[in-house]
């Protein structure tokens, strides 16, 4: 399931809920994405870098919430960072497999598939999520 399948459709209703025995909301969820994925495409192009705390920089306060307008800043952001990513894998220029000249001993492919693997894991269980709170629309494809 592609982002775009699991947040199709989305009710705004439903972005701040967090579902029973689930410590945050859909958009937390989706904020996490986001930010881990902005940390692994910086790290990649900034050698100046520096990542968020481990934890809590990986995701928005408890207490924050999204409206319309900051649930379609948190896709676009997404949709732009996973962009830049996929051109720096097409640039023919790149090498996917050399160290990172500020991190030796990773690479940009290591990076890539970090992300892919994250994204992938946390998509699927933003699909999880909707089928507890049951708000898939008609039309959108089910996990």
């Amino acid at each position: 399931m592609t982002l775009d399948q699991a947040v199709a459709d989305f009710p705004s209703e439903h972005y701040n809920i967090r579902p029973p025995n689930v410590s945050y909301s859909p958009w937390h969820l989706l904020e996490h994405i986001r930010i881990a994925q902005w940390d692994i495409l910086e790290f990649i192009r900034n050698p100046e870098h520096r990542s968020p705390p481990w934890p809590e920089g990986y995701w928005p306060a408890p207490d924050e919430h999204a409206d319309e307008s900051r649930w379609q800043e948190t896709l676009a952001a997404l949709r732009r960072d996973l962009q830049a990513l996929v051109e720096i894998v097409e640039d023919p220029t790149t090498d996917l497999y050399a160290d990172l000249p500020h991190a030796p001993g990773y690479n940009i492919l290591r990076e890539v598939l970090l992300v892919a693997d994250h994204n992938a894991y946390h998509i699927g269980e933003l699909a999880i999520l909707r089928q507890v709170l049951d708000n898939w629309g008609d039309g959108v494809p089910r996990p």
